[in-house]
C-alpha cells in the first residue's frame, strides 16, 4: 500500500505543474466524495505548540532574571 501511496502521490505532484486546473478540480471533488481524508486538526497542533512556545519563552525570561 505504501508504494500506491506513493505513485499517487508523485502523479499527482506531476498533475498539480502540468495542469494546475484540472489538479484543483480533482482535489475539489475528492474534498467533497471524502471530506474525511481532509480533515486534519492543525489548529489543536498549532494551539499545543503555541503553549509550548509560551512556556520556554516564560522559562527563559525566568532565567535571564536570575
Amino acid at each position: 500500500m505504501s508504494n500506491l501511496d506513493e505513485s499517487i502521490g508523485k502523479l499527482l505532484l506531476e498533475l498539480q505543474k502540468d495542469d494546475p486546473e484540472t489538479f484543483k478540480k480533482l482535489m475539489k471533488r475528492a474534498q467533497e466524495e471524502s471530506p474525511e481524508l481532509f480533515e486534519v486538526d492543525i489548529d489543536e497542533e498549532n494551539k499545543k505548540i503555541d503553549e509550548y512556545n509560551y512556556d520556554i519563552d516564560e522559562y527563559n525570561k525566568k532565567i535571564n532574571k536570575d
